[in-house]
């Protein structure tokens, strides 16, 4: 009888993990969703110039499960000096901290066709992303660090 009860609860216990594994290999990945930028921050030469996306700018990104794409505008609705609008989409990949945007689309064309690699780490909802952009042709290579905060 304890045999039989012993076996129960082994093949229950079996049953719960493999529910565990399946459930959390079908969760979605915590870099999903809709981010919004709080700060950029760019080094390049040897200057650091840093962004607060808080105050006359906005800019989020949005990550689905293949695609990313980011917008960004002024909040005067582009009726002064400082007005900007810029955008761009493409595909990702993400292995562990990895992470490698493949632009295929921007309102700077020049940039179109390269690929940018990241590190990324999120916690709760702050996702900050760090690497170098590179685009030789315009002779552009500078680290690139972003902190994001998750809209709900």
């Amino acid at each position: 009888m304890l045999a039989i009860c012993l076996l129960v609860c082994l093949i229950t216990l079996s049953c719960h993990h493999i529910d565990n594994l399946e459930s959390s290999a079908s969760s979605p990945k915590p870099i999903l969703g809709t981010w919004k930028l709080l700060t950029g921050t760019l080094i390049e030469k040897g200057d650091t110039t840093v962004t607060d996306y808080t105050k006359n700018v906005s800019f989020i990104k949005i990550i689905n499960d293949s695609h990313f794409s980011f917008i960004q505008h002024d909040l005067n609705k582009g009726k002064d000096s400082a007005a900007v609008f810029s955008s761009g989409a493409g595909t990702y990949s993400l292995k562990d901290s990895s992470y490698t945007e493949h632009l295929e689309y921007c309102s700077a064309r020049e940039w179109e066709g390269h690929d940018f690699t990241f590190t990324v780490e999120i916690k709760n909802d702050t996702f900050i992303q760090r690497g170098i952009e590179k685009v030789e042709n315009l002779g552009i290579e500078r680290l690139n660090i972003e902190k994001y905060v998750r809209v709900k």
